[in-house]
């Protein structure tokens, strides 16, 4: 029989609507108490460790929800199962995918209605991070997101809409397996995985969007020693507008790592056009370009790397590739 940890820590799939149409928190996570299928299969043990919306979500929570899990793996657990919200979801399964070791599989899901509404579809999700966790072919997957039938990657899987179920996306790559049948069926795996092991995680570590017309004012608010790290969400295939510059130079000239990703949906930064402003000269100034990351995973994985005491040359080589 498989021991499986389920970690509650709030989100839409624990709350409920009330008689005003309103989605609210409960005092006590009605996901919790149910009893999922695959009875005399799973030993299912719960620990409600939050009750957060997950807006509410920091670093400093995604760490102790890691150190809940190093010691449930001490403990000789099976596989854990997390319920969180959806909103930075991939946030807190990305930051558990560089700290955590990959020995057991860590399946995170979530519910975009809440447990009372019709076609609540939180329930269903949790019984297949279940399945997922107890399926044999999940080890060594790094961890995993399960919605809507569906399992994606932590590293590369998105919120896509605001309120549909089928809103978990993973972009260019496509999800890695689907559930059927209550087991976890695999047709994709990652090349690799890394690992950054953390005891404690930075602040000042931000996310700035680019668009047409930008300036340097939002780069020169960051120009302080608060500033540990700086990611840039840039046009296209990794550029920025040219009166932005001066700025950007400015905070590399105090030594703060700055990272490019694309804004784009799909696709990865690259050094392709040699202008003002252009990702070749962009890399040449000092930026570091990282492929395959939207924006926030990106500042998830500077900030992981700057907590375990990354610079240089090894902080370029952890943060510029997700890819391979």
């Amino acid at each position: 029989m498989k021991t499986i940890l389920a970690i509650h820590t709030g989100g839409t799939i624990s709350m409920s609507q009330n008689e005003n149409g309103e989605v609210v928190p409960n005092s006590e996570n009605p996901i919790a108490k149910e009893q999922v299928i695959l009875k005399g299969q799973i030993n299912l043990i719960t620990d409600n460790l939050f009750n957060l919306p997950s807006p509410h979500i920091t670093p400093q929570i995604m760490l102790k929800l890691k150190q809940r899990i190093l010691k449930a793996i001490t403990h000789g657990i099976d596989g854990v199962v997390i319920t969180h919200g959806t909103d930075t979801l991939e946030e807190t399964a990305y930051f558990l995918d560089l700290t955590l070791p990959n020995t057991v599989p860590v399946v995170l899901t979530g519910a975009m209605r809440s447990s009372n509404e019709v076609g609540s579809d939180g329930l269903y999700n949790f019984q297949n991070a279940i399945s997922i966790a107890a399926t044999p072919e999940s080890y060594g997957k790094g961890v995993l997101v399960a919605m809507n039938d569906e399992i994606h990657t932590a590293r590369f899987v998105t919120k896509t809409h605001t309120t549909n179920v089928d809103t978990f996306r993973t972009p260019t790559f496509g999800p890695i397996g689907i559930v059927t049948q209550h087991k976890a069926k695999y047709f994709q795996e990652l090349i690799q995985t890394e690992v950054c092991d953390i005891d404690h995680v930075i602040e000042g570590v931000y996310l700035l969007k680019a668009y047409a017309g930008v300036n340097g004012d939002l780069f020169s608010a960051l120009d302080n020693e608060k500033t540990r790290g700086l990611v840039i969400e840039g046009l296209g295939a990794g550029n920025v507008p040219p009166q932005a510059l001066p700025a950007i130079q400015k905070l590399l000239d105090r030594h703060i790592p700055i990272v490019l990703v694309s804004r784009c949906y799909n696709g990865v930064a690259q050094k392709i056009y040699d202008y003002v402003g252009g990702g070749i000269q962009l890399e040449k100034m000092g930026l570091i370009l990282c492929q395959g990351l939207n924006g926030q995973k990106a500042r998830i994985k500077l900030l992981v790397a700057l907590s375990n005491g990354k610079k240089g040359a090894q902080l370029h080589e952890f943060v510029s590739n997700a890819i391979s």
